[in-house]
């Protein structure tokens, strides 16, 4: 996998499950040994100055491991002291951060999912890093929760962190992602930002007047990378495609079509076109 993060950017993370996700996380965190390859972090390999660069770097992994005894700000002290210790005032600064200022004194047991996920974004942010990785942090939060994720990863950016947010709520990511990544089987399929993803993937449809036998015309030409009818029309997977050549080809054939255009795509169709293609569906 070839995976290139910009200092101060929000770079989305996306991919089926089992797509490899996590697993590349823990590579990057010095959890789990890639098998080939290196991992550069700030411009260091990450395999030989490990304590020197991971101090730099803020976490949440899945879900997070508190004592549901403890309060959350307590909970917050015991993770800091893994680090060497943290300033009680750190502590409240990110409590009122992630929004659990006024629950910071109340036991983690009495967290509900949502809460206890930001709690966890907390303990990432807590020695200040340069670099946080989150995944699913949206993971149990309610429609106001994730606006308030959002609103927070935007407030991070702001302030030169570089975050990488692994993710599958597509809609979310667009809003606040500088680029992203889509990842299929351990490999990078697509990456940029999502215009960049979205004019790279588009289709044409094509009105002709008899669809089945344009498509064997079209699939065969180079840059069509593949074609199929949906309600008598005819998709194309050309992105690189230009109508008017579509149009010259046609009328080549002497087909001659009614209408040749673009069809605007989400990045969810594009994602899930992608995933599909990949996997050989």
């Amino acid at each position: 996998m070839n995976l290139e993060v910009k200092r101060g950017e929000v770079f989305g993370f996306l991919g089926p499950n089992g797509a490899g996700k996590t697993t590349t996380i823990r590579m990057l965190l010095n959890l789990v040994r890639p098998t080939s390859g290196e991992i550069r972090l700030f411009g260091e390999r990450l395999d030989h100055h490990p304590r020197r660069l991971l101090p730099r770097v803020g976490a949440l992994i899945e879900q997070p491991a508190f004592q549901a005894y403890l309060s959350g700000r307590d909970n917050l002290i015991v993770v800091g002291g893994y680090t060497g210790g943290v300033a009680h005032t750190r502590v409240d600064e990110v409590l009122e951060l992630v929004g659990l200022e006024s629950r910071g004194n109340d036991r983690y047991g009495t967290y509900s999912l949502g809460m206890r996920q930001r709690l966890g974004v907390g303990a990432a942010l807590l020695t200040d890093p340069d670099l946080i990785i989150l995944d699913e942090p949206g993971n149990g939060l309610d429609p106001a929760g994730i606006v308030e994720m959002r609103e927070l990863i935007r407030r991070l950016a702001t302030q030169g962190k570089t975050i990488f947010v692994s993710s599958h709520i597509l809609a979310e990511v667009r809003q606040f992602c500088t680029r992203i990544g889509i990842v299929r089987a351990g490999y990078m399929i697509a990456s940029g930002t999502v215009d960049e993803l979205l004019r790279a993937n588009g289709l044409w449809e094509i009105d002709v007047p008899n669809p089945p036998q344009a498509l064997p015309l079209l699939s065969q030409l180079p840059l069509v990378r593949s074609a199929h009818l949906e309600h008598n029309h005819v998709l194309l997977d050309a992105p690189s495609a230009r109508g008017r050549d579509l149009i010259a080809f046609l009328v080549q054939q002497n087909i001659w079509p009614e209408s040749v255009h673009r069809r605007e795509e989400e990045l969810e169709q594009v994602f899930l076109r992608l995933t599909d293609q990949e996997a050989g569906l």
